[in-house]
């Protein structure tokens, strides 16, 4: 497949959990030469490394990261300020390179919306702002999470099917595979769906009212299906 590059481009991918994003950001990534950010990685990285007792200091209040953490593994959005911290950090350190980005699971809250996007605008421009929504049920988004594994070296995720499910090796880097306990369990997963819903999904309109392009896709197709669906819509 060949890659297609563009000068300062931002794709920002937004879905309910389990409906594909990090995979399909995976294969936009390498097709647009796009440096991938996936929120939750970037999240994760921060609480697993987390010290006792650390904290972030954010326009002076105190963001203690095992309060984050536990928000984190039960559902919850982690603080705006301290998302829109460690986001606005990482961008910032790519931008300076002069790459090009992906986002993956941010913004996830308005406010961390009305924060973010005018500092990717001032950066990139509105016109090199796209916004992919895939579009799951929630039956299927349950099933996709408390089904699926991840790589315990790179955090991989591996898609449940037939093919997959005996598969206890990440088929890339040869690490074990894992299940996010808490974070996948069917309870959580409802607790993180009904915050999609209530806190997530009403940014859409928000991109809208400020111009910026969103896409719906059908992510509930195979992923081959899907990725030649997102490369038409951002034609």
């Amino acid at each position: 497949m060949s890659r297609t590059t563009f000068k300062k481009q931002v794709v920002i991918i937004m879905g309910a959990p389990g409906s594909g994003k990090g995979t399909q950001a995976e294969l936009l990534a390498d097709q647009f030469s796009l440096y991938y950010l996936e929120t939750s990685k970037i999240i994760e990285a921060k609480m697993m490394n987390a010290k006792k007792g650390e904290f972030a200091v954010i326009d002076g209040k105190k963001y203690f990261l095992a309060e984050e953490k536990k928000k984190w593994q039960t559902g919850l959005l982690n603080s705006d300020p301290f998302v829109n911290y460690l986001m606005r950090e990482k961008i910032s350190e790519f931008f300076a390179k002069g790459e090009s980005l992906l986002l993956a699971g941010s913004p996830r809250s308005i406010d961390q919306a009305k924060d973010l996007m005018p500092f990717l605008k001032k950066l990139y421009g509105i016109k090199n702002i796209s916004v992919i929504l895939l579009d799951v049920s929630a039956k299927e988004s349950i099933f996709r999470n408390s089904h699926r594994k991840i790589c315990e070296l790179m955090r991989h995720p591996i898609l449940f099917s037939k093919e997959t499910i005996n598969l206890k090796h990440c088929p890339l880097d040869g690490s074990k595979l894992l299940k996010r306990k808490k974070l996948d369990d069917p309870e959580t997963v409802k607790i993180r769906l009904k915050t999609y819903k209530d806190i997530t999904l009403p940014i859409i309109d928000y991109f809208k009212e400020q111009g910026i392009s969103v896409k719906k896709i059908n992510g509930s197709s195979a992923p081959a299906i899907v990725f030649k669906n997102i490369l038409k819509a951002l034609k």
